[in-house]
């Protein structure tokens, strides 16, 4: 598949290619169900094998091919020879006084992703990243400003759910620690839009992680092209970083607005959900301090989003060093939130979950090797060894 992102999408591609190399082993994890049959089929295999070894791979957590005993000796011998199962290395992890979790995962090159676990009652939600940094600029966010290196391969991003479920326990099915994921970690998920849907389908596989399409939600600044296409190939549940009534403010919280304007982005969100009966679009509003927080603002959103089956969700700025933005007080945070509700939008106020550990939203930042040197510009946010 080839995406039709452009012209960022052409920048995070060259980038992104830049760093690939032939491996000489075959990953396994890379291998969604389609990719899986695919890779028996050219080993001369029946199609049978690729849900023997998802099984293994995700219901029973093995990484042996030795002890996939259900595979005959000859083709775990072949698998040994050409295939490997390697998953990122945990630099650590640390937890937080409120239940929060967040793990430090080192790549095979060197660069470093943070990814969170966030319980709330019987949910238990894992935030996953997609890239390497962020090739975006949203001014609010501590992980666009240090800037990008590459894509997330589609091993490296559902390693992630199975670092956490090693830890957790269990599974992600009902009742088990992981209940939803969301990919709003580090980077734009449809910035790497062929490898997370590999690995959405993954999660959602029921000889993989089985999770319900409603329980895994993508959020995006708004990459409208890439939008559209979610579309027609995937179904899980969709939240937009929206932060904004106005093109003239949104330019400047989030300035791929310039070019996929507001009124674009709404418009290919009705066309997400059009047709799905009871889905909504889950709205992302950051609330900064005298920029985006007034009545006037909150009247400005009702109208908006008029029309549009919605949920908001109010989000407390969470600072980083080097910002000018300061978080909105909790009294004007709930007046905003009481004008959107009387205006007839749901409307639910996040609250700030890993704070003390850095696992906030907006705080991730791990270990990026920055090759468009957006880092230099705004200096170094955070050392980790």
């Amino acid at each position: 598949m080839t995406c039709v992102n452009a012209p960022v999408n052409r920048l995070v591609n060259q980038l992104d290619n830049e760093h690939l190399e032939t491996p000489s082993k075959v990953n396994l994890l890379n291998l969604d169900q389609q990719a899986m049959k695919a890779f028996f089929a050219a080993m001369g295999e029946k199609a049978f094998r690729a849900s023997q070894l998802l099984k293994w791979l995700y219901q029973q957590d093995i990484d042996d091919i030795d002890t996939m005993t259900n595979l005959g000796k000859a083709l775990r011998t072949r698998l040994k020879e050409t295939c490997e199962i390697v998953m990122p290395e945990v630099v650590y992890e640390q937890p937080s006084k409120d239940g929060t979790v967040k793990w430090l995962l080192r790549l095979a090159d060197g660069n470093c992703i943070e990814t969170v676990y966030i319980p709330e009652g019987d949910r238990g939600t894992l935030c996953v990243s997609s890239q390497v940094g962020c090739a975006l600029k949203c001014t609010f966010c501590s992980t666009a400003q240090q800037g990008f290196n590459r894509n997330l391969e589609v091993h490296e991003i559902i390693s992630q759910v199975r670092v956490a479920v090693r830890t957790l326990g269990g599974g992600v099915k009902d009742g088990r620690a992981i209940t939803n994921v969301v990919m709003m970690g580090m980077g734009e998920p449809l910035l790497n839009f062929d490898n997370v849907v590999r690995s959405m389908d993954l999660m959602m596989d029921d000889l993989a992680f089985g999770l319900s399409k409603r329980r895994i939600t993508l959020s995006t600044a708004g990459v409208v092209p890439a939008l559209d296409r979610l579309r027609e190939v995937s179904d899980v549940s969709l939240a937009v970083s929206l932060h904004a009534t106005n093109d003239e403010l949104r330019n400047q919280i989030v300035p791929i607005n310039k070019k996929y304007p507001i009124h674009e982005l709404l418009a290919s969100c009705r066309r997400y959900i059009a047709d799905k009966p009871h889905r909504k679009v889950t709205f992302e509003y950051v609330m900064l301090e005298g920029i985006n927080d007034s009545v006037d603002e909150a009247k400005a959103l009702i109208k908006l989003l008029e029309g549009i089956p919605s949920k908001v969700n109010l989000i407390p700025f969470n600072p980083f060093p080097g910002t000018d933005y300061q978080t909105s007080s909790r009294e004007v945070i709930d007046r905003f939130q009481e004008t959107l509700i009387n205006g007839g939008l749901v409307t639910i106020r996040r609250k700030t979950r890993g704070e003390d550990i850095d696992a906030a939203c907006g705080q991730l930042v791990g270990k990026v090797q920055d090759r468009i040197r957006r880092s230099e510009r705004f200096g170094v946010i955070k050392q980790v060894s």
